[in-house]
């Protein structure tokens, strides 16, 4: 991937539909899908409608992606199919598994705007837009004088409300004819037409870099719309939606009362025409109930005719369609009868289903009487029904009677409504919800037109909105009472246009609003969705389709009052709305405005640098964030004329689009009406003296505007994109805008009025503000002042403002220049930060000032010069970049050269080591305050804290919080690496030279800086372990990468060595000098068994945990050198034919493990294997430290024995028998061990040749539990003793017989078997007739049968499981042998041979559903009775099987027995047939993805020793675990 290039990466997951989340892309942009992990493995398919390179988008047209895996097919973590965006708006993607769909979402890639004769780009985050009511700007000739007032004050995008020729309303958004341009712009001797505006737009943009925008209305048409005249279909009327025939009925009732009450006919009735108090408002409640409810008797449209019901149940009863239809229909007896509504909605209309009727009522006999009955229960329910019918209208008619009373009172008595005045026909008790074009008649005579085709067409449904209503259901489609319940807050001069569910389903109207979209898109460069939340939003969709063919770049904008951000998304990921319109009037104080800022944009200052790849991170629409909107109430009336600079000043200062609407400058004291306005704005005149119907800089607070928009334009292109806001006091909000290249900030003070400060107290104190940094000028201070001039006068034909208010303003001065400060000083806060103290001595109510503050200049450099040299790790850091000529000499040199000098064993200092590790070094992990101590003292500590800050900003974690408190954390990561000598040092002091630097620049900027040095550092650091490893770590995958490190992470040199010394005669021993003797040591690395409590001292090595991980860890990685003198060191300590188990340096070993020696010849012939010239080990010397049972432990190069020798007595040991006693047997070495346990027996059974060991009181293999609770009577017994034959000892043992055998026959092991004595003379039993015994005898003795009857079942009576492996043969206690456990997968895996595939396969099979859990194997069967999967080592009851963790074994779900089992299921899966490996290819994959997940998400970076049941997180496990990372990367190494 080229480093310039910005990727996202969008994880899916199963099931997981995102249609309410938004994604925000940018143009150039990549975009990866990748699988989540419960997807990995499985075939997944990923379909999108972004179109291919050369195709057009279509919506409907979708297409696969093609799958990319960079490294091959092991896993799929790094597997991804994308995108390259390069066209702006909304795109789907939704995928498939197998044939099933799964899951989806959108993307939205915003549109790039370009502006000026050179086309240069306009950042959306630099819009300021100014919307002006088209209808006021007066003829079309006259337009340039009135828009360059905008241009003039520095917007730079106008939005015009619609052109077109309006209805009769005059409202701006009632149009008559979407096509035609509103006549009023023509003047007596020049016609306005569309392409002389687009040659004006088209001049706005390449003279005044202005865009414009108008809207678009796919609503409503105007009631007086011709084209509607000649197709009636395009609305909602009563002939195509037939359920609005009782609403309209009660519309044209409530119509007649209107009239009567105009004329003063219901005066006796206690309604006069004006309403003025509740008890006239009762009145018109009672008439409403007791006069018009009961005469259109609504309910009747929804009830059935009883009598003619029944006449037509009877018929067919006598008739004996009973009897047919008893037999004919088999009726669903869960149907009951039901009112079947009437699709004409015609009086008594409705009917029943008579086949329910005949099957519910059912006469007892043919007889007239029986009949008659039936027929009388018949008439009885459907009464029951239309009484029901009743109750509901009634319900309707309630909500009616509540929704007109308010309008009611809305309209005529509140305070802050429109007061109409007397009901008259102009101004109606309600607004009518129908259009009515004829004569009027009485209320019966005109609901005679409703069922006659041609009239009724006519009666169209009115537009309005629903308070509260879902937005994307239509409120005047059927399964909708809104227009009968009387809920629609009603625009009496628009129509709804009713569009269906697609283009055939009313032709003319989507043809019509099509022509209308593509001539807006041709002439504008945007578009506003007016009413947008009740748009049909397949209609806006289609539309919008439309447009962007004609416009790729359109900008849309769109107001949505959903209230609720999941509903705003849906219209935003389907229309592909660039900006949402937000409104600064929505805020009931200065606080929560300065909220709105910090919402609508910008990072928190001093963020995180992000890495160009990351993963895609759901957002919120980018804002166009408004001071005032058209149809917001006047912020002069609703605060005080003094507050329209401070707020403007506020909302500037906001990292998104901005906006405002003209008049607002002007500080017009009203609204201006969409719907009444009829006056014109004012013109741009310089001169000093200004007419009616003109303004300048003098004029409001136009000369503050301008200055507010430039600030707002350069902050956005210059990417000051960092936001912080301070709310001072209750009234001042200061918004910070930062740079995070050049690290300048601007800092805007505004003191808000909200009250008007002639009527509220201000306090004359106001507080204090510290700035930090150096102030470089005022960039601008403004105060709203009043003037001595006539009081405001409303001009009769041009809109004015407030003419005695005006502003005094100063730019780009000094601070000492200022008015509004008193005095600024400088204090020191730390050696490196200025901070500019200043007193306000005119900050008065309505007042800005606006500072440009950079680093004091020592800071300034100290950044520079850290951006240069961090330049190597990443191209980000150019910009604001210094040469550096006083650095130190260390940072000369690239760190990649100085970290290339690490050895793997080095860099475990460098990234990992645990808090008992470096104790024992003398050290310790960095303990954060008020949080908790680092995983690692390492770099891998401190990474893993900052990969969880990182993505959020967290700033305010406890870490930051740490380095910008002080030094401690910096000083502590270099130091801790100069201590120690060699590469490591030097990483030391290159850190240190950095930090230099890092201190110097402020404490607020340390974190983001820290954390660039130590990724850069970091991420080198990881490629150089990477580059030292094999071939199949280096091509491998993240995951196979990110486990690899485990090999870094367990594999390290402590001050004390762990293993014995090897011989001096052995070549390529690693030596360094010992810093007290001064004299040479060997200083070999050992492998840590889990961290944190297997690392450090005695217990860091173990025979069996080494020899389990060391394929994984050390041969596959490639790190055989080491692999080597593991194998050799342990091979030194052999003693009783056993490897220790816990090695305690050789000198304190324990003998007390059977199979630790197994899985050390496992290794020794995975090595020859594995390893270029592998062979040549077994001839490298091993060093005795007791050459015989009894010796005192001999220093190294006493007695060596090729290591082939070494490896025939362990097999001849075993041959012969081992029985010994455990030295220094007690509690001084093991404190719960009964007596009995210290004796150690292991041998070969002569028949079977299976190897067998131990007793009932001690457990020899890696399920070694000992019971240590009195309470529970459990201490000193083992937990799982698994004496006599253990399943994985005989396979391991048949794995080592077999190749020794192999060995032999080419020559390579000089011994052909081992000698016994039996009957006192020498006997030779070959390694040939071992092998043959073992496979003779396997199956036979450890294969449960399918057949109850099998004759070489020695215990039928304890088998509870058939299919399965034992988990031992022989042991003490019987029913152990048939417990199902994992242990039979190891046997699988170094001895297949052993297995019949098929008997394998069913074996696995069960094991997988009953052993397998999310990242490891239950340990034991959960039906047997013992079973509990939930360790907890604290726990002392009286619970026997539980107490101090006696089930460590016996349940719990151990991580590494996965690794043996899904390596057999692949290994049998290819015996089987290629269609099981396949799925079992993906059944692997998918398991591994969990793995993937934990390691990612594991601050220890590892995956643990075990998990409590179902995958639950153990306290009591090791974090991280060798052979747990071992087995994973072998399986993916198999793979």
């Amino acid at each position: 991937m080229p480093s310039g290039k910005e990727t996202r990466l969008l994880h899916l997951s199963e099931m997981e539909k995102l249609d309410k989340t938004l994604f925000r892309l940018e143009q150039g942009f990549e975009l990866q899908f990748r699988l989540g992990p419960t997807l990995q493995g499985k075939p997944v398919t990923v379909y999108t409608n972004y179109p291919a390179s050369g195709e057009v988008f279509d919506r409907h047209k979708f297409r696969t992606l093609s799958w990319h895996n960079p490294t091959g097919k092991e896993d799929d973590s790094d597997k991804y199919c994308k995108l390259d965006l390069q066209i702006s708006g909304s795109y789907q993607y939704y995928f498939s598994l197998g044939n099933e769909k799964s899951g989806g979402g959108y993307i939205v890639v915003d549109p790039i705007l370009h502006v000026g004769a050179d086309n240069h780009v306009l950042p959306l985050d630099c819009v300021t837009l100014q919307t002006f009511l088209a209808k006021c700007l007066g003829p079309f000739h006259e337009w340039e004088d009135r828009l360059k007032v905008a241009k003039e004050t520095g917007y730079n995008m106008i939005h015009f409300t619609p052109l077109q020729k309006l209805g009769l309303s005059r409202s701006c958004y009632s149009l008559a004819d979407q096509l035609e341009v509103n006549p009023d712009f023509s003047s007596h001797n020049k016609t306005c037409t569309w392409s002389d505006i687009g040659a004006l737009v088209e001049k706005l943009k390449n003279e005044w870099n202005m865009l414009c925008i108008t809207d678009v209305v796919y609503n409503h048409t105007a009631t007086n719309s011709e084209w509607l005249r000649m197709h009636p279909e395009c609305g909602y009327n009563l002939v195509n939606s037939p359920h609005l025939k009782p609403a309209w009925v009660l519309d044209r009732a409530l119509w007649h009362f209107t009239c009567m009450v105009a004329d003063g006919k219901y005066i006796a009735k206690g309604v006069p025409p004006l309403i003025e108090n509740d008890q006239h408002l009762n009145c018109i409640r009672k008439i409403i109930w007791e006069d018009i409810y009961p005469k259109i008797k609504l309910w009747e449209f929804f009830q059935v005719d009883v009598n003619k019901a029944v006449q037509q149940f009877r018929t067919l009863l006598t008739q004996g369609k009973g009897r047919v239809c008893k037999m004919s229909t088999k009726s669903d007896p869960n149907q009951h009868l039901q009112i079947v509504q009437d699709p004409d909605y015609r009086r008594f209309g409705c009917t029943v289903d008579m086949n329910i009727a005949l099957a519910t009522f059912i006469p007892h006999s043919n007889g007239p009487a029986a009949i008659e009955e039936c027929c009388n229960w018949f008439r009885k329910r459907i009464e029951e029904l239309n009484a029901e019918q009743y109750r509901q209208t009634n319900h309707h008619q309630e909500q009616a009677v509540t929704c007109l009373v308010g309008t009611v009172v809305y309209e005529r008595l509140a305070g802050d409504g429109p007061k109409l005045g007397p009901i008259s026909r102009k101004h109606p008790l309600v607004t009518r919800y129908f259009t009515y074009p004829f004569k009027e008649l009485t209320v019966e005579e005109e609901e005679t037109m409703i069922h006659q085709p041609d009239k009724a067409c006519y009666f169209m449904a009115h537009n309005g909105w629903v308070m509260g209503d879902d937005p994307l259901r239509n409120f005047a489609e059927p399964g909708s009472n809104v227009y009968l319940r009387r809920e629609l807050i009603c625009w009496g001069d628009s129509v709804k246009l009713r569009y269906g569910n697609k283009p055939e389903d009313c032709p003319y109207l989507w043809a019509h609003m099509k022509k209308y979209t593509e001539m807006t898109a041709k002439y504008f460069h945007g578009v506003r969705l007016d009413n947008c939340h009740s748009t049909p939003i397949h209609v806006a969709e289609y539309m919008l389709d439309t447009a962007r063919k004609l416009r790729a770049d359109l900008y849309v904008v769109a107001e949505l009052f959903t209230g609720n951000e999941e509903l705003d998304n849906i219209f935003v990921n389907r229309l592909g709305i660039t900006s949402l319109i937000r409104e600064a009037m929505t805020a009931y104080n200065s606080h929560e405005e300065g909220r709105l800022v910090y919402r609508f944009g910008g990072e928190p200052v001093g963020s995180f640098v992000q890495p160009r790849l990351r993963p895609l991170m759901p957002a919120i629409a980018h804002a166009l964030f408004m001071d005032i909107t058209h149809d917001n109430e006047c912020p002069i009336q609703h605060r005080s004329a003094y507050d329209a600079l401070p707020s403007a000043m506020i909302v500037s200062m906001a990292c998104c689009a901005t906006g405002s609407t003209k008049g607002y400058d002007e500080l017009v004291p009203h609204q201006i009406s969409v719907v009444s306005e009829e006056r014109f704005y004012a013109k741009w005149n310089p001169a000093a003296h200004l007419t009616s119907g003109e303004v300048n800089f003098q004029t409001g607070i136009l000369a503050g505007r301008l200055a507010i928009n430039r600030l707002h334009q350069e902050l956005g292109a210059k990417g000051f994109n960092q936001v912080y806001v301070d709310q001072v006091d209750e009234d001042i909000v200061a918004v910070t805008r930062h740079c995070p290249n050049t690290h300048q900030s601007v800092v805007a003070v505004s003191r808000t009025a909200f009250r008007d400060p002639k009527t509220s107290f201000y306090s004359k104190e106001v507080p204090e503000m510290c700035i930090p940094g150096k102030i470089e000028e005022v960039v601008l201070e403004a105060r709203t002042i009043e003037r001595n001039v006539g009081p405001y006068k409303k001009d009769a034909r041009f809109i004015n403002g407030l003419p005695n208010f005006t502003m005094e303003l100063r730019e780009h001065i000094q601070i000492k220049d200022s008015k509004i400060i008193k005095q600024a000083g400088t204090a020191i806060k730390g050696p490196n930060e200025f901070v500019q103290e200043i007193e306000f001595e005119k900050l008065t109510p309505g007042s800005v000032i606006v500072f440009r503050v950079s680093l004091d200049p020592k800071a300034q450099e100290a950044v520079g010069v850290l951006r240069n040299h961090l330049i190597q790790f990443s191209p980000h850091f150019k910009s604001g970049s210094l040469p550096d000529d006083h650095s130190a000499p260390i940072l000369k040199t690239l760190f990649s050269s100085i970290a290339s000098k690490l050895t793997l064993a080095d860099l475990n200092q460098v990234l990992y080591r645990c808090e008992a590790e470096e104790q024992e070094d003398g050290g310790g992990c960095y303990n954060i305050p008020n949080w908790s101590p680092l995983k690692y003292a390492g770099l891998q500590g401190l990474m893993s804290v900052m990969a969880d800050i990182r993505p959020k900003n967290d700033l305010g974690h406890p870490f930051c919080d740490n380095l910008r408190s002080g030094d401690w954390m910096i000083d502590y990561v270099s130091n801790r690496l100069i201590s120690r000598s060699g590469a490591c040092a030097e990483v030391g002091k290159w850190l240190k030279a950095m930090f230099v630097y890092l201190k110097r620049i402020p404490r607020y900027l340390i974190p983001c800086y820290f954390d660039a040095i130590l990724v850069g550092a970091y991420t080198t650091l990881l490629d150089v372990g990477w580059h030292q490893m094999s071939s199949f770590v280096q091509n491998g995958s993240t995951f196979v990468k990110h486990l690899s490190l485990g090999s870094v992470q367990m594999c390290g040199i402590g001050r004390y060595s762990c293993l014995p010394d090897l011989s001096p005669s052995l070549h390529d021993v690693p030596c360094r000098l010992n810093e007290i003797t001064n004299e040479k040591e060997q200083c070999c690395v050992s492998l840590a068994a889990g961290l944190p409590h297997f690392s450090s001292g005695i217990f860091r090595s173990w025979g069996r945990d080494t020899f389990i991980a060391l394929r994984g860890l050390m041969l596959v990685t490639g790190r055989y050198l080491e692999a080597r003198n593991i194998i050799l060191a342990f091979g030194g300590t052999l003693r009783h034919g056993l490897i220790p188990n816990l090695l305690g340096q050789g000198t304190h070993a324990r003998y007390n493990c059977r199979d630790a020696v197994w899985w050390w010849l496992q290794c020794i012939q995975d090595y020859c294997k594995m390893v270029p010239n592998g062979l040549d080990i077994l001839r490298c010397p091993v060093s005795r430290m007791y050459p015989r049972d009894d010796s005192s432990p001999q220093p190294a190069g006493t007695v060596d024995q090729p290591l082939y020798e070494v490896i025939q007595e362990a097999m001849q040991r075993h041959m012969e028998g081992i029985n010994f006693r455990e030295r220094n047997a007690g509690p001084q070495i093991d404190q719960n061990m009964r007596d009995e346990g210290f004796n150690v027996t292991a041998g070969v059974d002569h028949e079977t040749g299976f190897v067998f060991g131990g007793n009932r009181f001690n457990c020899g293999t890696w399920m070694d539990k000992m019971g240590e609770s009195d309470r529970a009577r459990n201490k000193g017994i083992p937990a799982t003793p698994r004496d006599g034959s253990a399943v994985e000892i005989v396979g391991l043992c048949k794995s080592a017989v077999r190749w020794l055998l192999d060995l032999s026959g080419k020559n390579v092991f000089p011994f052909r078997g081992v000698t016994v004595k039996r009957h006192g003379k020498e006997e030779t039993i070959t390694y040939d007739e071992w092998n043959r015994k073992i496979q003779g005898h396997f199956e036979r003795l450890f294969f449960v049968s399918e057949n109850p009857a099998d004759p070489n079942e020695k215990h039928p009576t304890l088998v509870h499981k058939r299919g399965i492996y034992k988990d031992s043969y022989g042991a003490s206690s019987p029913w152990c042998d048939y417990q199902l456990r994992p242990n039979f997968a190891i046997a699988m895996v170094v001895a297949p041979e052993l297995f019949t595939p098929e008997r394998a396969w069913k074996a696995l099979q069960i094991a997988e559903e009953k052993l397998l859990g999310p990242l490891g194997m239950k340990t034991l069967d959960p039906d047997d009775m013992v079973y509990c999967g939930v360790y907890d080592n604290a726990l002392d009851n009286d619970n026997y099987n539980v107490a101090r963790g006696f089930n460590y074994h016996q349940g719990p779900e151990w991580v590494w027995p996965i690794g043996y089992f899904l390596r057999a299921k692949l290994y049998f899966s290819k015996l089987i047939g290629p269609d099981i490996y396949a799925k079992t290819v993906v059944m692997i994959k998918n398991v591994l993805s969990r793995h993937y997940v934990h390691l990612e998400r594991s601050s220890w970076k590892g995956l643990p020793e075990l998990t409590n049941e179902n995958g639950q997180y153990c306290p009591f496990s090791c974090e991280t675990q060798a052979w747990s990372i071992g087995v994973i990367l072998e399986i993916l190494y198999d793979l």
